[in-house]
């Protein structure tokens, strides 16, 4: 299996950060990709994409949430990293309109601005949108390129926003919401060819039934596979072969 999306340098994890990972890996997780929030998660990030080089593979961006004042300075640091380290993606970055709309305009600029590196780094980018689907769509179409590919991360929209993110050239990152009783993804994902959908827990976020309400971590990405069997009518294990090929062909 390949974990799509966690945040596993997060402090929710300090006190057993090796424990977690060897659950992990244990499970048949055989890597990690590892989305950037601002300047001040790099360190955790990078720490561990050097001790577990083929294992925990990082991303580079700007979350829209990390979006103040001083972007364009994050911005600067971000570019500074993508010109001296490799990285697998540009993420996460996008829109969020639902905790604060204060700096929306530097929003769109600092997605903008990282889809232009992710063309000139020839990088795929993680999408964060919560509350902005729309808004997001048109600023892709705005800086519309064939090239430009990636994962719409934490997936919760409609069956008419699904298709458009795969009209797109997008994949669906599915995580714990899938297995929500009213998180609506059990009218949509039988609906979506698997080849358009990859597997993700947002650990420490978001953690499946039976852990919603507790921290999530990687090792319950079996359980979302499951429940994404369940939805489409597939076994588990044909589920996980085929989003497992689906993120690698994302290279």
């Amino acid at each position: 299996m390949i974990e799509t999306h966690a945040h596993i340098y997060d402090e929710a994890f300090a006190e057993d950060r090796e424990e977690m990972l060897k659950r992990a890996f244990s499970a048949g997780i055989s890597e990690i990709w590892m989305p950037n929030c601002n300047s001040e998660t790099i360190e955790g990030m990078m720490d561990l994409a050097t001790k577990y080089p083929n294992q925990c593979r990082p991303m580079m961006g700007l979350h829209p949430c990390y979006v103040k004042e001083d972007f364009e300075k994050e911005l600067y640091i971000v570019e500074e990293w993508l010109n001296k380290d490799k990285f697998i993606a540009i993420g996460e970055i996008g829109m969020d309109l639902f905790w604060d709309k204060t700096f929306v305009k530097q929003q769109e600029e600092a997605f903008l601005t990282q889809c232009t590196l992710a063309k000139k780094h020839n990088l795929w980018i993680d999408i964060h949108c919560r509350n902005a689907f729309w808004e997001t769509v048109a600023l892709i179409e705005k800086n519309a390129d064939s090239n430009l590919k990636g994962i719409f991360h934490c997936f919760t929209g409609t069956l008419e926003e699904a298709q458009k993110a795969i009209e797109l050239g997008f994949l669906l990152g599915v995580g714990g919401v899938a297995t929500f009783k009213n998180g609506g993804l059990d009218k949509v994902l039988p609906f979506i060819d698997l080849k358009h959908i990859v597997l993700e827990t947002d650990a420490p976020y978001l953690a499946p039934v039976p852990y919603r309400g507790k921290r999530n971590e990687p090792v319950y990405l079996e359980i979302i596979a499951q429940k994404v069997g369940d939805l489409i009518g597939m076994e588990v294990k044909n589920v996980i072969r085929e989003t497992t090929i689906n993120a690698k062909n994302l290279f």
